[in-house]
């Protein structure tokens, strides 16, 4: 028997998502003793603390997504619970979990529900317009 072959990363770990009371978010900036400024999906950008037991074995970058747990008493502080690695968080990405370039998911109802009114806002403006410009005669100079 020799060692297991592992072709990459995403065969090491299975994806967690994230269970009541946890948010997914975007590490802003590295601010050092363990502590990270994260940008959650609920907007608020949080102080979040790298618990012992991740903070020997994995290593948190800027940009990196994690999933953290905010403290009962003070809203404004989390623990890191999770760091996502690339494939994970590029899944996140694509399920509407997280938006490519910012923490809210891009097919999220308020979202779609928006740019359907949008849309027929400009659709009922289009059709209104010709109406008003065929039933006023052509002025002459």
């Amino acid at each position: 028997m020799g060692k297991r072959k592992v072709l990459n990363e995403a065969h090491l770990k299975e994806l967690v998502l994230p269970e009541q009371g946890e948010l997914l978010g975007r590490v802003q900036k590295i601010s050092g003793g363990n502590q990270v400024l994260v940008q959650c999906t609920d907007g608020e950008i949080r102080l979040c603390r790298i618990r012992g037991k991740m903070k020997r074995r994995m290593w948190i970058r800027e940009g990196d997504i994690v999933l953290v747990s905010p403290w009962d008493f003070d809203h404004k502080r989390a623990d890191i619970v999770w760091r996502y690695i690339k494939d994970h968080a590029d899944w996140l990405e694509n399920n509407g979990y997280m938006r490519p370039s910012g923490p809210l998911a891009p097919g999220t109802a308020a979202e779609q529900a928006a740019a359907r009114a949008a849309a027929a806002t400009a659709a009922t403006e289009q059709q209104s317009q010709p109406a008003e410009a065929a039933s006023s005669p052509p002025q002459q100079a």
